[in-house]
């Protein structure tokens, strides 16, 4: 994928752009602004958070967008959507209130801590018929589009086996990461979510039948669930008779500083993306066939804020409530699963 996909909701200079306000502008929060407004489809209205420095740093790319220290003084302005980049235990019903109020979201993954709370936005959304859509960036990676076009197109036959892999060497540094109640979830729920994403994204329709998983913190087995888990280890079945290997973690000693790869195996070939040299932003794709491989893609690929800026596009081009987000709720139940919940 190229950006020009993106342009299949072009904008024009003499709509009116969607009023948004940005709610959490800490470095996610700004980078995704900064790719929305650079799409010059939206207008930033309102920056909201409860940090004067944030609040500043990000008025550097609006600064004729109003300030305020919270999500109620943001909803007291006119808007037409909402940005969301705050702590996980926040984003449903940031969700939820911001769709009864009639904004369209975009929203920092997880939707919602468990699956009946991202059944309730999504609902929400359908109810208020506004478009609502979670950043669930490696999608937007030009090497998970390729991989995904030889899936689609036959060339790797019946997909058997998919390993995922996402290693952080560092851990979040906000202590809420590390409180359940507010996460939802340990590196599962920060890391896992994408990996799960991708592998029901790259495979269509295909549906988990059954889930195991082994949690650990510490380097224990997990016993306290209101704990963290810091690494974790998971078995998906498909219904299709795949097996898809999932492995996450916060701190592993990896010798680098992020090991991130999704390997498909099918009857007629394979495919892989990984990324480069340790890099959480660089990765290539591959298409093996035997003992050959045949590169599809390499960096530079500037993909981090293509999910932002693709909602973006798709609001000011007038587009409502979109299906497409049903495809969360197997993801979310997923975790749940992994979670034993």
């Amino acid at each position: 994928m190229t950006d020009a996909l993106l342009d299949r909701h072009p904008v024009s200079a003499s709509m009116r752009r969607p009023r948004i306000g940005f709610l959490g502008v800490g470095w996610i929060g700004r980078h995704r602004m900064e790719a929305m407004l650079a799409t010059g489809a939206i207008e930033a209205a309102v920056i909201a958070d409860p940090s004067d420095a944030m609040r500043a740093d990000a008025a550097g790319l609006a600064p004729e967008a109003a300030r305020v220290g919270g999500f109620d003084a943001l909803l007291e302005h006119d808007l037409d959507g909402v940005v969301i980049a705050t702590p996980s235990a926040l984003h449903a019903e940031q969700a939820r209130l911001a769709l009864w109020r009639g904004m369209a979201v975009f929203c920092q993954k997880p939707l919602g801590r468990t699956a009946a709370e991202v059944r309730e936005v999504i609902d929400a959304a359908r109810r208020a018929d506004r478009l609502l859509a979670v950043d669930l960036s490696y999608r937007f990676t030009e090497a998970a589009v390729r991989i995904r076009d030889l899936v689609r197109g036959g060339e790797l036959g019946r997909i058997h086996a998919v390993e995922l892999t996402f290693h952080n060497a560092y851990g979040p540094d906000k202590p809420w990461f590390y409180d359940t109640a507010l996460s939802g979830g340990g590196c599962v729920m920060d890391l896992g979510v994408h990996l799960v994403d991708l592998a029901l994204w790259l495979l269509g329709d295909a549906e988990v039948a059954d889930v195991s998983s082994h949690l650990f913190a510490g380097g224990r087995l997990l016993e306290d669930a209101g704990q963290a888990e810091d690494y974790a280890v998971a078995t998906l079945t498909l219904d299709t008779g795949a097996v898809v290997r999932l492995a996450c973690s916060w701190r592993l000693p990896a010798g680098q500083d992020a090991v991130i790869s999704a390997s498909l195996y099918g009857e007629s070939g394979g495919a892989e993306l990984r990324n480069v040299g340790g890099s959480f932003y660089d990765f290539t794709a591959e298409h093996f066939e035997g003992t050959a491989r045949r590169l599809l893609t390499s960096p530079p690929d500037a993909w981090g804020g293509r999910a932002a800026a693709d909602w973006a596009r798709r609001l000011a081009a007038g587009e409502g409530f979109s299906p497409d987000v049903e495809s969360l709720v197997p993801v979310a139940r997923t975790l749940d699963r992994i979670y034993r919940r």
